[in-house]
Formats: C-alpha cells, sequence, structure tokens
C-alpha cells in the first residue's frame, strides 16, 4: 500500500464535485448527464489543469501546489470553511526556495519552551519564520497548513482571518516587525523571496507594505479563536532571546481563572 497517498483529499474532491451544479459553474445544464454534479474534465477545465492531473487528485497520487488548492477552490465554488478544509487536507507544498540563513534553538532554550505548560509559547526567527512550537502551541495552531512563518499564517493560509479575531491590527504589527527585519538584514535573498511572495499572493500584504510606516510599537490582537475551545482572550508577550540575536520567545497566557484560562486547559487535555 502506498504510504504517501492522501485518500482523504480525493474523497473530499469527489464529494465537493457531486455538490456543484452545471449552471453554477457557468456550463450547460444537460439532462442526459449520468452523475451528480461535474464531471472530472470539467472541473480539471475550471481549475486550469489537466484531466489526468486531477484524476490523480481524485485518486490520492498527487501533492498540489497551494496555487493549485486556490485554483480547484474557486472551480468547486468552496465557501470560507470548505477551503479552510481543503487546505488541512490538501497541506499544499511550497515552492522550493534556496538554503538561507540557518537559525537554532539552544537546548535550554527547549527546554524552557517545553516546560511553559499553562501558555502555548513559540520561537521566532528573525523574518517570522516559526522555529519551534511547545506542545499547547502545536495544538491551537492545528488548523493552520501555512504554519512555518507567521506572515504566511496571517496572509496566505485561509484559517488567518478566522483564528486572528484582530487580524488587522496583528497584521500591521506583523508588517511593522518585518520591516525592522528587512532594515537590519537588507541582503538576505530569503527574506526578499518572502515579501516577494506575499506581495503576489496577498493584497492586504501589498497594501500594509506600502503603507507608510506608523511611529512607536504596535501591538498585536488579543484576541483568538480556536474551532475546540472558542474564542480566547490572550496577551502575547515577547521575550528577545539574548544567546540568539534576532530571535524571540512569544507567548500567549490568559489571565488567571478565566474563561481563556480554562479553554486552554481544555486545549491541553488535547496536547497530551
Amino acid at each position: 500500500m502506498d504510504s504517501d497517498r492522501n485518500d482523504s483529499l480525493g474523497r473530499f474532491l469527489r464529494e465537493r464535485r457531486a455538490l456543484v451544479r452545471p449552471e453554477h459553474a457557468g456550463l450547460p445544464a444537460d439532462d442526459r448527464r449520468q452523475v451528480p454534479g461535474l464531471r472530472r474534465d470539467e472541473v480539471a477545465h475550471l481549475a486550469g489543469l489537466s484531466v489526468g492531473y486531477y484524476a490523480r487528485l481524485e485518486q490520492g497520487r498527487e501533492h498540489p501546489t497551494r496555487q493549485t488548492v486556490e485554483s480547484l477552490a474557486q472551480a468547486l465554488r468552496l465557501d470560507e470553511h470548505a477551503l479552510v478544509e481543503l487546505y488541512r487536507l490538501a497541506r499544499p507544498t511550497a515552492a522550493r526556495r534556496r538554503p538561507g540563513r540557518v537559525e537554532r534553538v539552544a537546548p535550554e532554550v527547549l527546554a524552557l519552551l517545553n516546560d511553559w505548560t499553562v501558555a502555548p509559547a513559540f520561537i521566532l526567527g528573525w523574518s517570522g519564520d516559526v522555529l519551534v512550537r511547545n506542545p499547547l502551541a502545536n495544538v491551537l495552531h492545528n488548523r493552520f497548513v501555512l504554519d512555518d512563518n507567521l506572515l504566511r499564517m496571517i496572509f496566505l493560509d485561509p484559517a488567518g482571518r478566522q483564528f486572528f479575531r484582530d487580524w488587522t491590527s496583528t497584521a500591521r504589527a506583523a508588517v511593522h516587525d518585518l520591516r525592522r527585519a528587512a532594515r537590519q538584514t537588507p541582503d538576505q535573498h530569503q527574506l526578499r523571496e518572502l515579501v516577494g511572495e506575499l506581495a503576489i499572493a496577498s493584497h492586504d500584504f501589498c497594501l500594509l507594505w506600502a503603507a507608510p510606516e506608523p511611529r512607536g510599537t504596535l501591538t498585536p490582537g488579543t484576541r483568538f479563536h480556536h474551532p475546540d475551545v472558542g474564542d480566547l482572550h490572550l496577551r502575547t508577550e515577547i521575550f528577545p532571546i539574548a544567546s540568539r540575536p534576532g530571535l524571540r520567545l512569544i507567548a500567549h497566557p490568559a489571565e488567571p481563572d478565566s474563561p481563556s484560562a480554562q479553554a486552554l486547559a481544555l486545549l491541553g487535555t488535547l496536547a497530551t
């Protein structure tokens, strides 16, 4: 048996294809159709894919890119919740990137992170890369597919706007932080590629990146949402790591004995 198959993705595509009426996709209705919804070749045409490639997707034998997932979402007329589910099942591959700056987390910092059990915590790299999470942060972020970088989580992952309830303030703070990294390391191709990727894929990022830089410190939002426990009100504490300049430990504690603290405790049971 092929352990690399993605049968769940194939089943999802077949089920969603059957739900789309041809006339809703701009295709002529035909009473002689032998299948409900759209045919494979029609979905492939609407998504700009070859019929053979789309057939392999439904057979679970291909791993789509993010651009392919977005094309499929349009062809299948997915709403926001179905789009998140498609991303979760597809776990789209990213474009191959050139090797860049290697950032390592010291063992003593890893030990501190894993010992922190009452709050989600993770280590951010200089350009927003999420280097490591503690178990509670893993569960908090488990709906994200593009979870390797905080900017991608905010601007590119379809779960971003559901998770970050204060999306605008969180996005502005993240762009402000990325600008600072660009000033400090202007020659890093890895950061330039990240900015280029975000600029191509996100109109909102383009607007914020081109806007005049605000003065002072921008504070990320405090409201989050996880489908298993509902809304959460969490602080964002940022601790620079002196032994690794540019790295930061980010923690999201809740007020003691608050509903959010109880929700984190429930998430903690999922983490174990």
